[in-house]
């Protein structure tokens, strides 16, 4: 091969793998009236936060404030109680909420929500065992598992989205609490993503282990506003963050890895000040997916059902300054942005149904009413 062509070769794989990583800004946007899916008004809630899927008739759905509930499939709402006091206010509150991986056998359940000492506040992940009655259910065996340290003033940034890994590992997404520099200080786990075991001991194999305390929970740093955790069908780890002004990010999370907030982001900060793109400190690693403009992503889900069959392997984002979901698609460990669906309303967590169609909370704020919706094939 010439020269030329091989110059010409490098040239078009560069400009391909560049506009596979920014193809956010061209993506198609489905508006409300053109959407591929009905939508069902299932229940309404106040101000929800996450949602776990029990079985085919039911799932839990945390709101913010401090309730747990249960809901079936035909809209009947019934409390689970038992649950801790938290620090509602803010983005402060009961957050997210997942089964363990043998739910089935035990009854546990994970929980994240903020709490208040000393005027300061910070996310805690705990574990309990949910048992279900005609009335509802009730939490007992409640334990705190992990903690945000150090507690700092303040009522944003928790992050606290919980996973688990393919290993049975208890993954946590801590945000830097709006502090900026603590998601670069290793003597914390604010702006971090935590990796455990699934009774809150630390693994020996995690990358910071031998350092000890809380450095030793720590799989990767320099996150700002983690939001959304998840696993692909490959067991690769993601992670959907907010960023400051605009420059939301997607990425693929490496053991050990520095993901530069805030040396370095692909937004400003919110008072115009400039923070240096994530390509002038090749150091970092670098977002598989950015926005600019903001998405303000809430939440992130993958999807592996047949009944929206094209859409096997793809993930869901939801989005809050975009009012609607956006769907990924991937490549391996690259992603480009596919479709964004307008659904005039903040949506705060996505989940995948026992049959395969979708279950959608919104946020409840200005014109988005905090419902429970079902997404469908069009009929």
């Amino acid at each position: 091969m010439r020269m030329s062509q091989i110059a010409h070769a490098i040239i078009v794989a560069t400009l391909l793998a560049a506009a596979f990583a920014i193809s956010a800004l061209a993506a198609e946007e489905v508006p409300y009236d053109a959407l591929p899916f009905d939508i069902e008004v299932v229940a309404n809630m106040e101000e929800p936060w996450a949602l776990a899927v029990l079985d085919e008739e039911r799932l839990l759905i945390t709101e913010k404030p401090g309730s747990l509930k249960l809901v079936s499939a035909n809209g009947e709402v019934s409390e689970i109680k038992g649950l801790p006091e938290v620090a509602y206010g803010g983005q402060g509150g009961l957050g997210d909420i997942a089964l363990s991986p043998d739910f089935e056998e035990t009854g546990r359940v994970y929980l994240s929500y903020a709490e208040e000492e000393d005027n300061k506040r910070g996310a805690v992940v705990a574990t309990a065992i949910l048992q279900l009655s005609d009335e509802g259910g009730r939490l007992t065996d409640f334990e705190v598992l992990w903690r945000q340290s150090p507690k700092v003033s303040g009522r944003g940034h928790y992050g606290h989205r919980i996973a688990f890994g393919p290993e049975g590992k208890l993954w946590i997404s801590s945000g830097e609490r709006q502090k900026f520099d603590p998601a670069q200080d290793m003597d914390g786990n604010l702006g971090k993503i935590i990796r455990l075991n699934p009774d809150g001991s630390i693994p020996q194999d995690n990358p910071f282990y031998e350092r000890g305390g809380v450095t030793a929970e720590i799989w990767s740093l320099g996150h700002r506003n983690p939001l959304g955790l998840a696993f692909d069908g490959s067991d690769q780890l993601w992670v959907v963050e907010m960023g400051p002004a605009h420059g939301d990010e997607l990425n693929l999370v490496l053991r050990g890895e520095n993901y530069g907030y805030p040396t370095v982001s692909n937004g400003n900060h919110y008072n115009g000040k400039e923070i240096p793109h994530h390509d002038t400190r090749p150091e970092f690693e670098a977002p598989k997916v950015y926005w600019v403009p903001a998405i303000s992503p809430s939440s992130l889900m993958f999807y592996d059902g047949d009944v929206f069959a094209d859409w096997q392997g793809d993930a869901f984002i939801g989005g809050m300054s975009f009012p609607g979901l956006v769907r990924i698609e991937f490549d391996g460990e690259d992603a480009r942005e596919a479709a964004r669906y307008s659904m005039d309303a903040r949506i705060r967590d996505i989940a995948q149904a026992a049959d395969g169609t979708l279950w959608v909370i919104e946020d409840e704020r200005g014109s988005s009413k905090g419902r429970l919706l079902r997404l469908s094939p069009m009929s």
